[in-house]
């Protein structure tokens, strides 16, 4: 057996096991519509099925809005699947939701300017998130994406130069909050009493959970790029058979 086999059977039983999955191309396909996307039906299989094994925890860990993570989630009130988005700065529980609050009252200037500047830049658009502010460029081509990106950096630099930066796939985000999916494991861990945690994410801003990680935890890359996962699946098919196999492993 080897030392990956041997962690993911260790890891599939442990005593209390929480499993935080990222929600955009992790359990759906990115599309170029945010609010279009959608688990796809056998990932969402596998979220059910594990979350309802005895010892399981199963959590959706998402830069989105609460709001929309729930839309997109098409998570309902009796669900048992908990929800923290933001990075980190929303949490929804099966005992009662929590939302941060304190916005910073210039929010509303910057995401203003914000929309102005992009305006002239091809396919690109602002969405103004419940922390801060979103530029996407997933139907830009590459030039005008990599101007628009240029053009905002500039701007809040200028205006809002201690707000937290993060890249992503054709996504680049400002927050006054600086929370990131590390915290969010943090917390899940601690509510839930996890003895080992299964994360899996598939962008810059999943490696934060990624590094956080434990020798009794199991972290999953899916797709290309750097990271600090202790492996690497190819696309959301492939994650869905490596979460229907600790389903396997913890059932028996």
């Amino acid at each position: 057996m080897s030392a990956l086999e041997e962690r993911i059977r260790r890891v599939a039983t442990a005593r209390r096991l929480l499993v935080a999955l990222d929600f955009d191309g992790t359990l759906s396909p990115l599309v170029s519509d945010p609010m279009a996307a959608r688990a796809t039906p056998d990932a969402a299989r596998a979220v059910e099925r594990l979350a309802g094994l005895e010892g399981v925890t199963v959590a959706m860990v998402s830069g989105r809005s609460l709001r929309d993570l729930r839309v997109i989630a098409e998570h309902r009130d009796d669900s048992s699947i908990w929800l923290v988005g933001s990075h980190g700065s929303e949490r929804w529980t099966p005992s009662g939701g929590f939302e941060a609050a304190s916005p910073d009252p210039r929010a509303g200037t910057v995401v203003r300017r914000a929309e102005e500047l992009v305006a002239g830049f091809e396919g690109a658009w602002i969405e103004d998130k419940s922390f801060g502010l979103a530029l996407h460029t997933r139907t830009s081509p590459n030039d005008v994406e990599l101007q628009a990106q240029a053009a905002l950096d500039a701007l809040m630099t200028d205006i809002a130069p201690e707000w937290r930066r993060r890249e992503g796939k054709h996504v680049l985000e400002f927050s006054w909050r600086h929370e990131g999916k590390d915290t969010a494991i943090a917390f899940l861990r601690r509510e839930t009493s996890a003895d080992s945690v299964i994360f899996a994410g598939d962008d810059v801003t999943d490696e934060d959970a990624l590094r956080s990680l434990g020798d009794d935890d199991l972290g999953i890359r899916v797709g290309e790029g750097d990271t600090s996962a202790h492996t690497r699946v190819d696309d959301t098919i492939a994650l869905v058979e490596l979460l229907d196999l600790v389903a396997d492993l913890r059932a028996t």
